[in-house]
């Protein structure tokens, strides 16, 4: 196990204290001093000086020396400690000091603020090497825990309580639980995978769910109840009877009706009707016959000339844009022929000139006359050739350049004579159809009206006699319907009244029938309601039994304390805690100062060997124990004593005997 003890520690203007210096060399020592005579500042500092937090765990303390509740101005705060960690000694000092500047132009310096100074054996160090020297050695959460009696238990949150013995002794696993008792032994199967903190809150909707529908099924049966139409004094088979018999009634009184309403003198008049319609149709026919044809033959004589003028139109449309198209083509080849002509002046213009070097390359002598003057005669025939080629290839170009020119105004001349020979066409065919409208508005002014021919006039005065004749028949007829359809209606009447008191039945047993469904439904929801509460009851003794083991296994590892993981609620369920208890007095009410300073002792002893480390323990107001039980770090006693209004250190030899 690491062992980490306190050699000697100095105190500088450290929270009221001018100075203080005391030298441990590792052993057990108590510190004796009145009531604010600062007892716990020699904790704080060495927490200070580690982890820059007081004994409460608070970072913003007063560091500072106070006078009259003012801060005294220009001192420095220092703290300083020497440790031996395993034979290897480590001495850290902290400084804090105000920061005072002087502003240019300004002959006093100004308070602007706080610095820390770090060393290490001595060295002056950066912080995060500092912070880093001291986590190398031991964390803050661990080194906290290690050496306050009291931090466990007050200043660590329950939930951070159990999780810290959960993490020294293990957990226990599921599987564990449940083979330690046979009655378990159904669970795995019921969970099907799940947690059991999970299926208890599946069992707890559940329930809540089927105890909602249980309250609402008696209510909803006493509404079906309380909705049965009344049967006193009614016969089903009768009412069937009776409503048999009134439909037969209402069947024959409408025969009744529809054999007035097509009575034979009505349907011997209705088929003269229908014979004169035929007649008068056939006088139309012939009528039209005679007018139509020439109508109708020059109406499509119209719509073909009309369409000969359309195509006629497309024609010429077509022919002028290609005309359009050849304009074009004279266009680019008229700016062509100009530009050939352009170039052929161009070439043609050129002079031949010779600027022969007339030196020899090799010497640098002027070469022979005749030499230079064979050079010259050479480039002119070449500069001749080149020209003549140059010449008749463009004179070739502007050749047929001015053939193609001619070839595509000779296609525009016979374009122009196609459009004159077409809009010839055009005019004669729109001529036509001018003299073929007027021809049909000449035939259709002499057709005569169909009610003009005689012959179907006096058969249009036939048919509307014998309408009028219909008439008076179904109007005396009618007199007798009215009379009969009454009757039907004082029948249908007492049908639907019969009709309504035979739904009652179909209603009753509809409802009979929804009755034995709910309370079928009813002992179908008791019967999973008692499933789950034996469900329930499994996980809460699977509960009950982990508490049991690991209440056990943790406590096992303890001398003094025991500790409450579990509480018991109203409802019979268990809820997560984290008491400590000693003697089965919890912690937090009812135990003794000296009780908890050594149950926290005993806790550190537990903690120590978890984490193989041993601190410097500090046991304020120790003067409430008679005895401190024994423990293999060194321990610093913080004792209140009336007589010593000085602080007063005395060194203890370390006693391996127990006591409590």
């Amino acid at each position: 196990m690491n062992r980490l003890t306190l050699t000697s520690l100095t105190l500088k203007n450290f929270k009221g204290i001018p100075y203080f210096a005391m030298t441990l060399n590792g052993l057990n020592t108590s510190i004796f001093g009145d009531n604010a005579t600062g007892k716990t500042t020699i904790f704080d500092s060495c927490m200070w000086l580690l982890f820059d937090k007081d004994s409460q765990n608070k970072k913003d303390f007063a560091i500072k020396t106070l006078v009259d509740g003012k801060e005294l101005h220009g001192l420095e705060h220092e703290v300083e400690a020497t440790f031996d960690i395993n034979g290897i000694t480590l001495t850290l000092r902290k400084v804090y000091m105000e920061k005072w500047t002087k502003k240019r132009g300004s002959a006093t310096a100004d308070f602007t603020g706080h610095e820390t100074k770090y060393y290490i054996d001595g060295v002056p160090s950066k912080k995060n090497e500092y912070t880093a020297k001291v986590d190398s050695i031991i964390k803050e959460d661990i080194f906290k825990l290690l050496t306050s009696p009291s931090y466990f238990n007050e200043q660590v949150k329950w939930q951070d309580r159990r999780k810290t013995l959960l993490e020294i002794c293990g957990d226990i696993s599921d599987a564990e639980v449940i083979a330690s008792d046979s009655s378990l032994l159904a669970l795995p199967t019921i969970l099907q995978g799940r947690s059991i903190e999970n299926h208890r809150k599946i069992i707890a909707a559940r329930r809540t769910e089927i105890n909602k529908e249980i309250e609402k099924i008696p209510v909803r049966i006493d509404e079906i109840q309380r909705s049965l139409p009344q049967l006193d004094g009614v016969e089903k088979q009768s009412l069937e009877a009776e409503i048999t018999q009134l439909n037969g009634d209402i069947d024959e009184k409408m025969t009744l009706i529809n054999n007035i309403r097509n009575g034979s003198a009505i349907s011997a008049k209705q088929k003269e009707i229908q014979e004169i319609e035929i007649s008068m149709l056939q006088i139309k026919q012939e009528h039209q016959a005679n007018s139509n044809d020439k109508v109708y033959s020059l109406k499509a004589r119209i719509q073909e000339e009309n369409s000969n003028v359309t195509i006629l139109g497309s024609k010429i449309e077509s022919i002028k844009q290609r005309k359009q198209m050849n304009v074009y083509n004279i266009n680019d080849l008229n700016d062509n022929r100009e530009r050939l002509l352009k170039e052929w002046h161009e070439v043609n213009d050129r002079v031949f000139t010779h600027e022969s070097d007339c030196s020899c390359p090799t010497c640098g002598q002027s070469l022979p006359e005749e030499q230079v003057q064979s050079a010259k005669d050479k480039a002119l025939a070449e500069f001749n050739r080149t020209k003549s080629e140059r010449l008749e290839s463009i004179q070739k170009k502007g050749k047929q350049a001015k053939e193609k020119l001619d070839e595509v105004k000779n296609a525009n001349d016979q374009l122009d004579k196609e459009i004159l020979k077409i809009e010839g066409q055009l005019k004669e065919k729109k001529e036509l159809v001018t003299k073929l409208k007027g021809e049909l508005s000449t035939v259709e002014i002499t057709i005569v009206d169909i009610l003009e021919n005689p012959e179907y006039a006096t058969k249009l005065e036939e048919k509307q006699l014998i309408a009028e004749e219909i008439l008076e028949l179904k109007e005396a007829a009618e007199q007798s319907i009215q009379s009969i359809q009454f009757e039907v209606t004082e029948l249908k009447i007492k049908r639907d009244q019969l009709q309504g008191e035979l739904g009652k039945f179909a209603v009753v047993s509809q409802s009979q029938t929804r009755i034995v469904e709910l309370k079928a439904q009813e002992r179908q929801l008791a019967a999973e309601f008692e499933k789950l509460e034996g469900e329930l009851y499994l996980t809460e003794e699977f509960i009950r039994t982990k508490v049991n083991l690991l209440e056990e296994k943790i406590n096992s590892k303890f001398k003094y304390a025991k500790f409450k993981l579990f509480s018991e609620q109203i409802n019979g369920g268990l809820t997560e805690v984290c008491e400590t208890l000693f003697k089965g007095v919890p912690y937090s009410s009812g135990l003794n100062n000296a009780a908890k300073i050594n149950v926290g002792l005993d806790i550190i002893n537990t903690l120590s060997e978890h984490y193989g480390f041993s601190a410097p323990i500090f046991v304020d107001n120790a003067e409430a124990v008679t005895k401190l039980i024994d423990t293999k770090a060194q321990v610093v006693s913080l004792i209140v004593s009336e007589a010593d209004k000085v602080l007063r250190v005395e060194q203890i030899e370390n006693s391996l005997e127990e006591a409590i």
